[in-house]
C-alpha cells in the first residue's frame, strides 16, 4: 500500500467513525467545500457545497440513536497524483432491517483530490441495491 493509499484509508475510516458516533464535526473534516453528494434519502439530483453536506446528516444521526449501525466491511482504494477513488461496503442498518436482510451492503464511492498536499474528499456516493 503506497503512504496516500494508507493516508485515504485513515482518512475514510476516520469519517465512518464519527458518522458511527453522531461526530458532525469529524464527518465534514477532510470534505471540499464543493463536495457533491448523491444520496439514499432524497434529493434525488443530489446535494452540493459543504453548507448542503451538513444539512444532510443530523437525520442519520438520529436514525443511529435508533440502535442503527454503521459497519465499515470492506475498502478499496486507487490514488493518483492528485486524484483518487475509494469504494466500500458498509453494514448499515437498524437491528429489523438486517434481520429481514443479513446481506445487505451499503454502497460507498469516494472521489478525492489532493490539495496543497492534503486528501479532501470532493465526491460521495451512497446506495442501496434494489431488491426486487
Amino acid at each position: 500500500m503506497t503512504d496516500d493509499e494508507t493516508q485515504i484509508r485513515t482518512l475514510i475510516e476516520r469519517w465512518a467513525k464519527a458518522a458511527h458516533e453522531g461526530d458532525i464535526e469529524g464527518v465534514l473534516a477532510d470534505h471540499a467545500d464543493d463536495i457533491v453528494m448523491f444520496d439514499v434519502p432524497p434529493p434525488d439530483d443530489g446535494v452540493r457545497g459543504i453548507d448542503r453536506y451538513r444539512e444532510t446528516w443530523p437525520p442519520f444521526f438520529v436514525w443511529q440513536q435508533l440502535g442503527a449501525c454503521f459497519d465499515l466491511l470492506s475498502l478499496d482504494i486507487t490514488a493518483g497524483d492528485d486524484v483518487a477513488f475509494a469504494h466500500a461496503l458498509l453494514r448499515c442498518g437498524t437491528e429489523e432491517e438486517l434481520r429481514k436482510d443479513p446481506g445487505g451492503r451499503l454502497r460507498l464511492t469516494i472521489g478525492l483530490r489532493k490539495k496543497a498536499g492534503r486528501w479532501v474528499v470532493t465526491h460521495e456516493h451512497h446506495s442501496f441495491p434494489a431488491r426486487v
